[in-house]
């Protein structure tokens, strides 16, 4: 029987995915398992793996088109079989402006679209509108059929800002940016137009925390092979923290506070058009060598443009360390439906008092984001109290 090869949806929110390219040719045998093409999301370029054994076929999106989730794209057929044939196929959207329709797809209508978007309006796309005070009647639809996605409601909310404050003469050296770019500015727009976010700071003297990273150092990169990082140390000892404080690693959903039950920790690693958070699942569970060697790994297949879907799902916390940047402190964007983020500074020498005496100490900066919806003032302190107490004693959690 043939196998449906569908546009996977690798978050909560997602509403399309656009193709990047097929790892397999059409007619070439697919085993299971193995890498069948490369999508990409807001967050980086992840490698989808083949659901079953058999032959491509039916490829019905190309690199560069834009497709639904849950849309059938191809099939795998065994030897002689023919991928069966859909009544009406929903057609992909090609994003790249200028570049000509897939031959499935026929141009849409603007006019019609207008006409019919109200019935044609995902439920984030309409909840956006009213928040912002769009008229849906002004926006221009990009979803497959005429549908307005959210990404058209913050672009036209977007425009309306710019024409009402930019200049009529713009230059033409402006960036044309990247899917990943944009789709990025989009969801920090939105983050923080509609996040209540208020940030809690602390100070703390990390002269223990670079204790504990020398005496392990040694043992785990020889055992391991991998270079211990203080970003390591950061993601043990926040994850066995969070496990304490279960209601900073929760979620905004649906008007309502939930919980989760793992701690997955988002590493917030720099690529070259953006930010991408990685993922490691059950923190908390993982030993200090076990995350230094995933922290490691995950980097690697970012940086590369070779992610996996399970490398940028289900972060319940992030946290984004700008200190190897020579950065003091800074605040940083929550991430929905995460309800918190955690900026981390470089360790500097700084004269402080210590008994009442004047002495120089290696510091570290450390600001709490945290959505007021889910978290009040009082948590975060108490979440930031704990952290800078695991810092200042990381042996009591390290092992």
């Amino acid at each position: 029987m043939a196998i449906s090869v569908v546009m996977p949806a690798l978050e909560l929110t997602q509403e399309t995915g656009k193709l990047v390219a097929w790892r397999k040719k059409e007619g070439e045998k697919v085993a299971k398992g193995e890498v069948l093409l490369e999508v990409e999301t807001d967050k980086a370029v992840v490698e989808i793996e083949s659901p079953g054994d058999g032959f491509l076929a039916g490829v019905k999106a190309v690199g560069g088109d834009v497709v639904p989730v849950g849309t059938t794209i191809a099939w795998l057929v065994a030897p002689g079989e023919t991928p069966p044939t859909e009544v009406a196929p929903r057609a992909s959207a090609r994003e790249t402006t200028g570049a000509s329709a897939p031959v499935h797809q026929a141009p849409p209508n603007t006019a019609a679209l207008r006409a019919t978007s109200q019935a044609k309006i995902s439920p984030k796309a309409r909840r956006l509108a009213k928040e912002h005070g769009v008229d849906l009647n002004r926006v221009r639809a990009s979803g497959p059929g005429g549908e307005i996605l959210a990404s058209d409601i913050l672009a036209a909310k977007e425009s309306v800002t710019c024409s009402a404050s930019t200049p009529t003469s713009v230059g033409s050296g402006a960036e044309t940016l990247s899917s990943v770019a944009r789709l990025m500015a989009e969801r920090t727009t939105q983050s923080w137009t509609t996040v209540p976010h208020f940030f809690v700071v602390r100070e703390v003297d990390a002269t223990a925390l670079n204790s504990a990273r020398e005496k392990l150092r040694a043992a785990i990169e020889q055992s391991h092979r991998v270079k211990l990082s203080h970003t390591d140390l950061l993601v043990t000892l926040v994850a066995r923290v969070l496990a304490k404080h279960p209601r900073v690693n929760s979620s905004w959903v649906s008007g309502g506070i939930h919980p989760h039950a793992d701690v997955n920790i988002g590493v917030a690693i720099a690529v070259d058009d953006g930010v991408v958070a990685a993922v490691i699942p059950k923190t908390d569970k993982a030993t200090l060598a076990d995350i230094a060697v995933q922290r490691r790994d995950l980097a690697k297949r970012v940086k590369e443009g070779h992610a996996r879907p399970t490398d940028i799902a289900g972060a319940t916390f992030t946290i984004s360390n700008l200190g190897m940047y020579s950065v003091d402190a800074f605040t940083a964007i929550i991430s929905p439906p995460q309800a918190a983020i955690l900026a981390v500074g470089r360790i500097a020498d700084r004269v402080v008092a210590m008994k009442g005496r004047p002495a120089v100490r290696p510091m570290m900066t450390l600001t709490l984001s945290s959505d007021h919806r889910v978290i009040d003032g009082a948590r975060a302190a108490l979440f930031l109290n704990d952290l800078v107490e695991a810092i200042l004693q990381p042996e009591k959690l390290l092992t």
